[in-house]
């Protein structure tokens, strides 16, 4: 397992990035503009660390971020998104976003904490009972 990104979500990305950027003096590593999902994705980590990112997540429409909103999620690179979903299963964690893509998985720690998993290279191939498994509560 390798640690990826940590994700918030923020309201002015112009001001969070003279926060991050200017203040802490975090670089850009990637963006990603969404136009469809009307949203933008900027990764910022620190200079010769591009393996400590932050993930600012800016959703074009003005929503409210009170309650937790704006802290998303942890997220991990896992060899075999399938085996460590059963493993998790076993050990009687709700997978609330199953690994139907055999790519991406979410799960909530015990203090309900939100950990996206994603399969390391390639999407492995769609199987069952993954791929018809419904979400379950948040993620």
């Amino acid at each position: 397992m390798k640690y990826l990104h940590t994700m918030l979500r923020v309201s002015d990305i112009d001001a969070s990035l003279r926060f991050f950027v200017d203040g802490l003096g975090l670089a850009e590593v990637r963006r990603i503009e969404q136009p469809q999902g009307r949203f933008t994705l900027v990764f910022l980590a620190p200079p010769g660390q591009s393996d400590a990112q932050i993930e600012l997540t800016w959703n074009w429409d003005p929503e409210e971020l009170e309650g937790g909103r704006n802290f998303g999620h942890v997220a991990y690179a896992v060899d075999d998104i399938y085996g460590l979903c059963e493993h998790l299963e076993a050990q009687g964690v709700t997978i609330n976003r199953p690994p139907r893509d055999g790519r991406m998985a979410f799960v909530r720690s015990p203090d309900g904490i939100s950990v996206e998993l994603l399969q390391r290279g390639d999407a492995l191939p769609v199987r069952e009972p993954w791929a018809s498994m419904p979400n379950t509560g948040t993620w």
